[in-house]
């Protein structure tokens, strides 16, 4: 059996990236060491990637939000001559199981996501600095930044070769992004997406591949200058500002046969169910209120540990206990606090270390919506769904709250702070955008709200009593434990997100199903298949029916 993945790592333990800093830019290079895959029987050849290049991105990108408050704009190059990144590792994806392939790219893609959303919200700009070929997810990674820069040496070329290479798709948004974010015309995109040695120079950029195409002489002045211009433009703090860095330190995790254990977060396994129950904790001590008291508290401050913890929780059980279909999501603590606190966060929500969090925050609930897992909420006396605690009540796809001695409440947070991969808050989905609902439920921001109260506003999916709450409980995990995994998958997915449309949702309901299906099709995993017969030689076979 596989050696579980694990999601923690520090700059010091990197094997493919290089983090570095000069003032307000970050810069991270990608040089990757072909022999350290994250699995045995590949070799990382042309700066080409596999899930543990991710995880280091990942945990750069969380280092340079925290930890280096005064970088403002992130370059992203690669350490190798005439190479930026080939993308996906081909022989990798050819010899890992389905599950394995699909997770990865949903972890790319969430990676890519995460840079857009630095972008967005944290005010950091991000240029590649494509110093060489860009192929695949190589481009892909290009794309989720800002502007992209290509070196104009005569050879250096952008591409989405998957199609006529492989047989699949750019399966991390590169579709998506050519339309939504680069507008490039679809006749053009046509071309691009068909041609195995891509494009480059003028037409590269004349086709909005690129942003700027730039000499070699002048590449690396070029993309500092406008790396600073960029800068320039944020709202971060500058490096004169003395903001203290928020040190990221490691997770108190204990892993063991009966799950992951944390501060705030606990993962009970029931293997023979099939279900897995997340239990988030709230905090059992006074927090801090002021600013100063925030920052002094750091990675230790209960709404960051308590995000960091879940959102390494959600990754561990989706990448290593993938028949664990069920989740059950329940909390525990003081509503009161958890709205305390919530509180603070709305307070100093321009802060750049409170914004942080609930950035954090908004993206390992994002990471929770798109999981294909059933999500269940269990709201029980002594839960402390409140405010932020409540949005993963929100967030599955039934909520069942005791009738008796339980109560809900919402927050300010509720309405905006932490918006879903679709840009809509979860109390905004739920209700479906209609003014009436909304506004009823806004009134009672800050009360205690009874399970009978709730079931009429709409919050929760059932209330059952005393006597009927076990069997409820039980018959409807039965249930859900005999439906085929695939349908549940497909139908979680498609109603969880239907009201709106964004490039994210896109990105993962559209182009992440086509990639899952193509990825199960002969022609491109069969003995013939694209996939499987790149690099020997042979000429993949196609069962030539368009279906």
């Amino acid at each position: 059996m596989d050696e579980a993945v694990d999601y923690q790592t520090h700059p010091d333990r990197y094997a493919h990236w290089k983090l570095g800093f000069d003032g307000p830019v970050a810069r991270l290079t990608l040089d990757v060491q072909e022999d350290r895959g994250i699995r045995a029987g590949y070799k990382l050849k042309l700066n080409s990637y596999d899930l543990g290049v991710d995880i280091e991105l990942h945990d750069a990108l969380q280092r340079i939000r925290f930890e280096h408050p005064e970088v403002r704009g992130v370059v992203i190059t690669s350490g190798k001559e005439r190479i930026f990144c080939s993308g996906a590792n081909i022989f990798m994806l050819g010899l890992s199981s389905h599950a394995w392939k699909v997770n990865f790219c949903k972890f790319t893609n969430e990676t890519r996501n995460g840079i857009e959303d630095a972008s967005r919200y944290s005010g950091l700009k991000f240029i590649a600095a494509c110093n060489g070929t860009t192929a695949g997810g190589g481009y892909e990674l290009a794309l989720a930044c800002d502007e992209i820069f290509l070196v104009d040496d005569r050879s250096s070329a952008v591409s989405l070769p998957e199609v006529p290479l492989l047989g699949v798709l750019p399966g991390t948004g590169g579709l998506t992004r050519l339309t939504d974010k680069r507008k490039v015309r679809h006749d053009l995109a046509d071309i691009f997406c068909t041609t195995t040695e891509g494009v480059r120079g003028a037409r590269a950029q004349q086709w909005r591949l690129v942003d700027a195409v730039v000499k070699s002489q002048q590449f690396a002045t070029s993309v500092q200058h406008r790396a600073l211009e960029l800068a320039s433009q944020s709202d971060r703090p500058d490096v004169a500002s003395g903001a203290v860095a928020v040190v990221l330190f490691p997770l108190n995790r204990i892993i063991d046969d009966s799950g992951y254990h944390y501060g705030f977060v606990d993962v009970a396994f029931d293997r023979a169910a099939r279900r897995a129950t997340l239990t988030v904790s709230g905090p059992s001590t006074p927090q801090p209120a002021t600013i100063n008291d925030i920052v002094n508290a750091g990675c230790e401050w209960w709404p960051l540990a308590m995000a960091r913890e879940l959102d390494d929780a959600i990754l561990m059980l989706r990448t290593n206990q993938g028949e664990l279909g069920t989740w059950l999501l329940k909390t525990r603590g003081d509503i009161d606090v958890v709205l305390a606190i919530d509180a603070v966060l709305e307070t100093h929500r321009t802060h750049w270390f409170v914004r942080e969090t609930i950035g954090l925050l908004r993206r390992t609930l994002a990471r929770l919506d798109v999981s294909s897992r059933t999500l269940f909420a269990l709201i029980e006396p002594g839960s402390c769904f409140a405010g932020t605690l409540l949005e993963l009540a929100l967030a599955a796809d039934r909520s069942y709250m005791a009738s008796e001695n339980s109560s809900i409440a919402l927050s300010p947070m509720n309405f905006g702070s932490y918006p879903r991969v679709d840009r809509l808050g979860r109390i905004e989905a739920r209700f479906y955008r209609e003014p009436d609902p909304i506004g009823r439920v806004r009134q009672t921001i800050g009360t205690r709200i009874s399970a009978q109260a709730a079931l009429e506003s709409g919050l929760i999916t059932v209330a059952p009593d005393a006597l009927d709450w076990s069997d409820e409980i039980r018959i409807a995990l039965e249930e859900r434990a005999s439906l085929s995994p695939d349908a549940l998958t497909g139908m979680e997915a498609n109603l969880r997100f239907g009201v709106a449309e964004t490039m994210e949702t896109r990105v993962f309901g559209r182009l992440s199903a086509w990639q899952n299906w193509i990825f199960t099709r002969p022609n491109a995993v069969g003995e013939s298949g694209a996939l499987k017969v790149y690099g020997s030689g042979k000429k993949a076979r196609f069962d030539w029916e368009r279906v």
